[in-house]
């Protein structure tokens, strides 16, 4: 099985993603990790020809599920995913799992990337693009792939 999850910053992708990791014992894999140089930090991103074979070793595995905000360089994902899960959830929900995730990081009683005060501004305000602009440019794209969006 082959899963592609996708949706803005506190959608519930990955808590998706761990989901249905556990249920159908399929490795899942998060974009970021892909996009992004530095698993501590964001900022630093990878060459896109590193990226891109990184991609490419994961879709060639017989099962996987990936998840994440990126689309334009994932078009293969798409293409290959038995199932896509197109997550959008209100403002005022992703907006407070954005900020609770935040402070759970802050405390030590989740893992993730250091984030700063000012970098979790800069989220909120991106989240708020992502929905208002990106997720049109998303479910345009995905109208070719209607028998896989779940």
């Amino acid at each position: 099985m082959k899963i592609h999850i996708i949706g803005g910053p506190g959608s519930g992708k990955t808590y998706l993603a761990e989901k249905l990791s556990k249920e159908l014992g399929i490795q899942h894999y998060d974009l970021d990790d892909i996009f992004w140089n530095n698993a501590e930090s964001y900022g630093n991103k990878r060459d896109a020809s590193e990226r891109d074979e990184l991609l490419a070793d994961i879709l060639k595995q017989e099962d996987w599920i990936i998840e994440g905000v990126y689309y334009d360089w994932c078009g293969k994902c798409f293409d290959d995913a038995d199932k896509i899960y197109l997550l959008s959830v209100p403002r005022y929900k992703y907006r407070h799992r954005i900020i609770r995730r935040f402070i759970r990081r802050k405390l030590g009683l989740e893992q993730g990337k250091k984030e700063t005060f000012k970098s979790l501004l800069q989220l909120l305000k991106w989240a708020d693009k992502f929905e208002q602009k990106n997720l049109v440019e998303i479910r345009k794209i995905l109208e070719r792939y209607q028998q896989k969006v779940v």
